[in-house]
């Protein structure tokens, strides 16, 4: 175990080598604990194990992969992502995640890490759409999981703040909150009926609020490693496991209807700290 967490010491510091600059910039298990220092919350505090373990976090060796294929040259371009624009300039990880999604101009729409990225393999790199290194999106194996567990990363402890100043990112985040509260399917569940009040729970399971900024912002702390698939998993997978569990049709991640939740819940984080990657049961 000392060999364990000494190791993963060391991955984080060598992750965070460039971000160190930045003093909002903290480690996960950082940015948890004060979290729970702060705030009265059996979400927040509902794992003891996790907590204990979040230095030993699996994904922080995803991520460190995904470090190496960001700046690899690779595709038929042989060229690396180091020109890719997620929001803050070509090549710029630091702080990009936690503003997303957001309005690109060079594709005319709203798009969050996972479809940019899609965008920029393809764009950039000449992979094509279906292609494994663009088409696998889940697991922690996937190309696509190591890069955006790499970039949310970089921006662990930094404050939620996608931006609305584009009349499509404030549409795309209204019509997130229509879908969030939207009742449907045989169950006729929504999102809120889990996440619109304090103290839901699910058999033995606490369930975050919406209306809790401390808690929401766990909630959509994702990438993050779940401890019970024993995988790395996304925005968009937590997105698709929820509609399964209300019984209405699956998500389809990079549809527009995906996106708009993730602005809407992203939104409702402003300003609390990311914790980047989590760590769930």
């Amino acid at each position: 175990m000392l060999r364990l967490t000494l190791c993963a010491a060391c991955l984080a510091a060598c992750l965070s080598t460039v971000v160190l600059a930045d003093s909002q910039w903290r480690a996960p298990e950082e940015v948890l604990q004060a979290l729970i220092d702060d705030n009265e919350s059996a979400y927040l505090t509902q794992s003891e194990q996790n907590i204990m373990m979040m230095p030993d976090n699996a994904a922080l060796w995803v991520a460190e992969e995904g470090a190496a294929l960001f700046s690899e040259p690779r595709g038929p371009n042989n060229v690396s992502l180091e020109t890719c624009d997620l929001g803050k300039g070509p090549g710029v990880v630091d702080g990009a995640y936690v503003e997303l999604p957001r309005f690109f101009a060079d594709t005319g729409r709203v798009m969050d890490l996972e479809t940019r990225l899609a965008h920029c393999m393809t764009t950039i790199q000449g992979f094509s759409a279906d292609d494994p290194e663009v088409k696998t999106r889940h697991g922690s194996d996937s190309d696509m999981m190591k890069l955006q567990t790499f970039i949310a990363y970089r921006s662990s402890g930094l404050p939620w703040n996608p931006p609305l100043e584009h009349p499509l990112e404030q549409a795309m985040r209204d019509a997130g909150e229509a879908l969030f509260f939207r009742r449907a399917g045989t169950s006729d569940f929504s999102c809120s009926t889990c996440h619109g009040q304090s103290g839901k729970r699910i058999r033995a399971s606490v369930l975050p609020s919406v209306n809790e900024p401390h808690e929401w912002s766990k909630a959509i702390s994702w990438p993050a490693y779940r401890v019970g698939q024993q995988e790395v998993r996304s925005s968009n997978h937590r997105i698709r496991g929820c509609y399964w569990q209300m019984r209405q049709p699956q998500s389809i991640s990079g549809s527009d209807a995906a996106i708009a939740l993730m602005s809407f819940w992203t939104d409702a984080a402003r300003g609390q700290p990311a914790i980047l990657p989590d760590k769930k049961r």
